[in-house]
């Protein structure tokens, strides 16, 4: 077996789909069926059950695919301890977040001043999912929607933001400029599927409420959303960010129940942070408590 065989693996393994697997690693199916198959020899063993056109990972390949994460995370470490060796300008910085516009407000601040470090971002659906990655090693940071208490992780507290509620300009509201979320229990909600934490925030918010949104479109892309409030189809909540949206959306102060979240930057104490990721943490940490003070 070879590097290169793991690295195939570990992708044929998250996706548990031949095509997609190669579509992702730009070469043929047949070719990368023929590579996990002489890993399957090597092994001894078979690592996927084959039902039909379907390929589930099984206990074996679950098994070694624990130890192929360990030794890849491992070799990403040492090769990103090597650019640290070149200086800070040319590290990399991996992150996840589950909303992309927090994490705007922070880049564009830290590349004005590091301009040649790399940033790669993943957007992801769930806390839980961000936490997989940083045990993993696939990632430095997330920005998670809430306190994560685990042992071993981190957490610094970024600036709360408030959570208004977005109606169509045509809305019966549309003229205020503040409600109770409880005089609008009965109208049609646009939000994100289940599984998206901020579909379980303001989920909560609801149910302080007294009520349970009436749901009447649930998606997968969080910047429709603000097209379809435009479109009067319902309303939905949105970060007050949303503030900045053009053309601007009409957005309503909730004043009961408090309707907020506080972010947290994330990482694992153990991981080993690049100097660039260093600097980025130093950076935020720095960015928080400027926040703090103009609070």
């Amino acid at each position: 077996m070879d590097l290169l065989q793991l690295k195939y693996f570990q992708t044929v393994a998250r996706t548990e789909h031949m095509t997609k697997a190669a579509r992702e690693l730009h070469i043929a199916q047949p070719a990368l069926s023929v590579m996990i198959a002489r890993l399957e020899e090597d092994l001894g063993v078979k690592l996927f059950d084959r039902v039909g056109r379907q390929i589930r990972l099984n206990v074996f390949g679950k098994a070694y695919l624990k130890h192929v994460d360990k030794a890849l995370g491992a070799l990403e470490e040492g090769r990103r301890e090597m650019e640290d060796m070149a200086g800070l300008e040319q590290g990399s910085i991996l992150l996840a977040t589950t909303t992309l516009h927090r994490v705007a407000d922070y880049l564009g601040p830290f590349l004005s001043l590091h301009p040649h470090v790399n940033f790669r971002i993943t957007q992801a659906i769930t806390e839980e999912v961000m936490v997989e990655l940083l045990d993993k090693g696939e990632i430095d940071f997330c920005i998670a929607t809430s306190l994560i208490e685990q042992p071993g992780i981190c957490n610094l507290p970024l600036q709360t933001e408030e959570i208004m509620l977005a109606v169509p300009s045509t809305h019966r509201f549309a003229e205020r400029s503040s409600i109770r979320l409880s005089e609008v229990a009965n109208d049609p909600f646009i939000n994100l599927k289940e599984g998206y934490s901020f579909r379980r925030i303001t989920d909560e918010f609801c149910n302080k409420a007294g009520f349970i949104p009436n749901l009447i479109c649930e998606g997968d892309e969080p910047a429709a959303i603000s097209s379809l409030v435009r479109a009067g189809l319902g309303v939905a909540f949105l970060p007050a960010v949303a503030k900045r949206e053009l053309p601007p959306l009409h957005l309503l102060h909730i004043e009961e129940p408090l309707c907020q979240w506080t972010p947290h930057l994330i990482w694992l104490e153990e991981h080993y942070l690049s100097l660039a990721a260093q600097a980025f943490r130093k950076f935020i940490m720095g960015h928080h408590d400027t926040a703090q003070s103009d609070f």
